[in-house]
């Protein structure tokens, strides 16, 4: 460890936040001498936590004006109440594992929280500044500047420290464009010493910071105070001081943890360490403390690398203020309110509300609402109303839902995908209802697609297949269904033979079970009255120019078509390399279990593929990725892969991702109803399919 760059960097930090400690003290309606308190603790107790290394914390701009509010309302006795069972609510919210909770909180809400933490912060700093008083709350202050501006041209002591004001923020702004061995000196420290000399100028009468005895300042609360927990305001204001100055400081340790690449901030360690520090201050009578972006990214551009400097500069504060107190009372009062206005600025940061814009207009809409409720209202109202503005912005993006439908000879067909939520229960039934107004006989609704199916909308569909199918009308309810855990996951039962035959499928065919050797694609549709066949899905098919058409299904690039029977099957298959096509019944020949399979090579999937003519179909040859399909669909109609022997490739034991689905399906009056059977399998693997 290098201490000469520690020490150094520990001064830097000290210059930094001595000012600053004075100012945000002033600004929240407190004695001075409470701000530098706040600064030490955050040296000489956070600083020496282990949960980050170069994060320096103490009183923050950002608190000032909830702190101003809360002393206002309550007393300044009050303050170390409220800030010493904040601290001690961080602490349980660390030990529990919290800390990385605070970073689920939309960044559009913490940018217009900063930003209506930065305006109000402006506009209240703007008549200490020329030595007046604010008259109060945020719209009062920004309303009464054009009067402020009369006042202040019309009294020369008050223009004279509203230029010290000016000339300290168009320090704050231009200083980093000085040359290196300037700007290493803080702009404030330059704008303080400025200040000091002009009003120790003869005939220039400017109001500069009052201190008095450092130990003298410290209130303990007592009894009385603590009397005051049985109040909801006292009670509201912890939790609003727990939930801000948590996340700032947390926010905080993200962006330095982005200025170096020493050691991670341990979040929950931290929030520990915040609270520690909050509880010391709470017991002093002092101001909150937070983690300032100020004085962290000084101390990374200065070099430090341990906690050393952080720890140091804690001890420079209190050094300072008990043996140097009658310095600090030479410094003008406008010259500290010009720093916390250029610090206001930096929070409202209004470049990024453009920014925001262009990137995403519903996350400025949330980013705005809350700066705006903030500044209207209150710190705490603001932040719940963006919070909840942001879970509202969340939800309609999620509840992102595909609805088509259209008419196929006779059935009316709705197709679903997405997330189905009740925010998009209207759009749903503007489907089922035209689906029903089109006075087809049959409805098919596909929600195969459907990620997520919330109650509101189960039941609404439940509600509308029950009235419809009472009604006589024939209503097909192609659903997603339980995902299947492992090998001893429950799945669809497999249908009797003569019921499989029945439908048109080979009685071979089984649905995938977890001591089966084989795994089986079924896939099945009740006959019709009009003669249509039934034919087996391809997972991987993709239609081009089937014959008459009776149904269509797609699911993102997986398509499967049923052909008329009258017109001859229509197979398209679409393997990983290629793809062949049987158009006419009597292609090739129906491969048998016990005996020699004779292939047309021109029949083989995939580019170039053909089986061996000699190659029986049990010897247990490996499959390619690409499958050879059974040209003759009217002999056999299933899968040529559910009568095949795989105990050379036995199936693979359904994971967690794989997914079944079913059809539902009612049969015509008069008719049995079909059984259940599973339709395909999601989350196959490309080399597996049939």
């Amino acid at each position: 460890m290098d201490f000469a760059t520690e020490i150094t960097a520990s001064l830097v930090v000290f210059l930094v936040a001595l000012p600053l400690c004075i100012g945000v003290a002033v600004a929240s309606g407190v004695p001075a001498e409470l701000g530098i308190i706040s600064g030490v603790i955050g040296g000489l107790v956070v600083g020496a936590a282990r949960g980050s290394t170069l994060q320096v914390s103490g009183p923050a701009a950002g608190l000032a004006a909830l702190v101003a509010e809360t002393v206002m309302e309550f007393g300044v006795a009050m303050l170390g109440v409220i800030v010493l069972f904040s601290g001690i609510l961080q602490i349980i919210l660390g030990m529990v594992r919290l800390g990385r909770m605070f970073q689920a909180i939309s960044l559009a809400v913490v940018q217009g929280m900063l930003a209506g933490i930065g305006l109000p912060l402006m506009f209240s700093q703007a008549y200490p500044m020329a030595d007046a008083k604010a008259p109060g709350m945020p719209i009062e202050n920004i309303a009464g500047v054009p009067g402020l501006v009369v006042d202040t041209l019309a009294n020369p002591q008050a223009g004279i420290a509203a230029l010290l004001g000016i000339v300290t923020i168009v320090l704050s702004f231009m200083w980093k464009k000085m040359p290196g061995p300037v700007k290493k000196v803080p702009a404030a420290l330059v704008a303080v010493g400025i200040g000091i000399g002009v009003a120790s100028l003869p005939g220039v009468d400017v109001k500069t910071l009052q201190v008095g005895n450092l130990l003298a300042s410290v209130q303990v609360p007592g009894a009385e105070q603590f009397a005051g927990l049985a109040n909801a305001g006292i009670i509201t204001a912890i939790l609003t001081f727990t939930v801000i100055a948590s996340a700032e400081s947390l926010f905080t340790a993200a962006a330095v943890d982005r200025m170096h690449n020493g050691p991670r901030t341990r979040y929950n360690t931290e929030l520990i360490a915040q609270g520690a520090g909050n509880t010391v201050a709470g017991v002093l009578g002092a101001l909150p403390i937070t983690a300032v972006v100020a004085r962290s990214s000084a101390n990374v551009q200065a070099g430090a690398k341990t906690r050393l400097s952080r720890t140091l500069h804690g001890l420079w504060l209190l050094a300072f203020a008990l043996l140097l107190p009658q310095v600090l009372a030479l410094i003008p009062i406008s010259v500290l309110a010009g720093v916390l206005v250029h610090s206001g600025w930096k929070l409202f940061a209004p470049e990024e509300f453009p920014k925001m814009w262009r990137q995403d207009r519903g996350e400025f809409a949330v980013m705005t609402t809350t700066t705006l409720v903030i500044v209207a209202t209150a710190l705490l109202e603001g932040v719940l109303i963006g919070l909840a503005a942001g879970v509202i912005l969340a939800a309609l993006r999620m509840s992102q839902t595909v609805v088509r439908q259209h008419i196929d000879n006779d059935t009316a067909k709705v197709v679903m995908a997405g997330n189905a939520t009740f925010l998009r229960l209207p759009r749903l039934i503007d489907a089922l209802e035209s689906a029903a107004a089109s006075g087809k006989p049959r409805i098919r609704l596909d929600l195969t697609g459907v990620t997520h199916l919330d109650h509101a909308c189960r039941s609404q569909i439940d509600e509308f297949v029950a009235q419809h199918r009472g009604a006589g009308l024939r209503v097909e309810l192609l659903m997603p269904g339980p995902a299947v855990t492992g090998a001893g996951a429950k799945v669809p039962p497999s249908p009797e033979p003569e019921v499989a035959a029945a439908a048109g499928v080979s009685a071979s065919a089984s649905a995938p079970g977890p001591d089966s050797e084989r795994e089986r694609v079924l896939a099945s549709v009740p006959a019709a009255p009009d003669g249509e066949a039934n034919r087996a899905w391809g997972e991987a098919s993709t239609s081009v120019g089937a014959a008459s058409p009776a149904w269509e299904r797609e699911r993102v690039t997986n398509r499967a078509w049923e052909a008329d029977s009258s017109s001859g099957p229509a197979w398209e298959a679409d393997g990983s390399t290629g793809s062949a096509r049987d158009a006419a019944p009597g292609r090739g020949t129906n491969p048998a279990l016990d005996g020699p399979a004779t292939w047309d090579p021109d029949q083989a999937w995939g580019t170039d593929r053909a089986r061996d003519p000699d190659q029986a179909w049990d010897t247990g040859r490996p499959w390619t990725t690409d499958r050879a399909q059974d040209a003759d669909p009217l002999t056999d109609p299933s899968h040529d892969r559910a009568t095949a022997d795989r105990s050379a490739d036995p199936a693979p034991v359904p994971g967690p991702t794989a997914e079944w689905f079913y059809l539902d399906t009612e049969p015509m009056p008069g008719t049995p109803p079909p059984p259940v059977m599973p339709l395909f399998r999601r989350g196959r693997p490309t080399t597996d399919r049939v």
